[in-house]
């Protein structure tokens, strides 16, 4: 049996790269107020059929159908892996010129 369901994305003004996944548009009755006021204005972006059969580029589709069943949204974050990766990197400096 293959799970098939539908659900309307947001972006978020405070949050660069930040998404909230919901079952129903303008539907935030589910989201805690706290996470809502963190993401601040949320834009519409578009509407989306999830099928596990597809990939989306940065969540896992699974997990996605998962947490909107269980929890009525799905909130996906930035990619911090490069910003980690970047940040573990040791600073090279060049040394200061003698005059």
């Amino acid at each position: 049996m293959t799970l098939m369901m539908k659900t309307v994305i947001y972006k978020g003004c405070k949050k660069p790269d930040s998404y909230l996944y919901l079952e129903k548009k303008d539907d935030f009755s589910r989201v805690p107020e706290m996470l809502l006021s963190t993401l601040g204005q949320l834009e519409f972006v578009m509407a989306l059929d999830l099928n596990p059969e597809k990939k989306l580029a940065r969540a896992d589709i699974t997990q996605v159908i998962n947490a909107l069943c269980e929890d009525g949204f799905y909130l996906q974050m930035p990619d911090e892996s490069g910003k980690l990766a970047f940040a573990a990197k040791k600073p090279v400096s060049n040394p200061i010129p003698k005059l």
